[in-house]
């Protein structure tokens, strides 16, 4: 399916939606509305376009540096794929090279390429590191993302400001002193 077809499709969808909602799609300010939901949507979603083994490569090089390498920081976004809404806030990335780096504004590239899918923050902390373990053969990833949910906070418990954290290590980071030394760092 080419994108002006899926794009079609889409508007169709929310066409619909908006009709089983109890709302007139061709109300002044909704006419429009299911094209730009159609065109956010693919905006949004476009991560499973992009392989991030791929990007983490494309800028791989070698260097014999076996110290900690951090990215913190990194803003995000994704959509909960319970409801379809928001979640935001940070990732901070660290790795320990084994013979190779890789340019640093491909770690952000692959945190935004995992978040601009359907997520739950979990699996999207699990992928980050997998990828740069996949990719560059570290001697150890660590992923922390800390972020806010819409899904709690707009329905459910309607809980504002509740922060989650999730984390995924392997390698060098299993040793509790190194995991340390990067929550150190990424809270300074």
């Amino acid at each position: 399916m080419t994108e002006q077809e899926r794009l079609e499709q889409l508007q169709l969808h929310y066409t619909e939606i908006i009709k089983l909602l109890g709302e007139d799609p061709r109300r002044e300010g909704l006419r429009k509305t299911p094209e730009r939901v159609a065109k956010a949507m693919l905006t949004l979603l476009r991560g499973y376009a992009m392989n991030p083994v791929e990007v983490l490569n494309s800028a791989k090089f070698v260097e014999n540096y076996k110290q900690m390498v951090i990215v913190k920081d990194i803003e995000l976004f994704s959509l909960c794929e319970h409801h379809l809404l928001p979640f935001y806030g940070k990732a901070h990335v660290a790795y320990i090279p084994n013979g190779h780096i890789c340019g640093l504004s491909k770690i952000p590239r692959v945190v935004d390429i995992f978040s601009h899918r359907l997520q739950v923050q979990e699996r999207l902390t699990l992928q980050v590191m997998e990828a740069i373990q996949e990719a560059l053969d570290p001697l150890g990833v660590m992923v922390v993302v800390e972020a806010e949910h819409m899904c709690m906070q707009m329905r459910g418990v309607e809980k504002q400001h509740s922060l989650t954290t999730t984390s995924s290590f392997c390698g060098a980071f299993e040793q509790a002193k190194t995991r340390e030394e990067f929550l150190q760092l990424i809270h300074r």
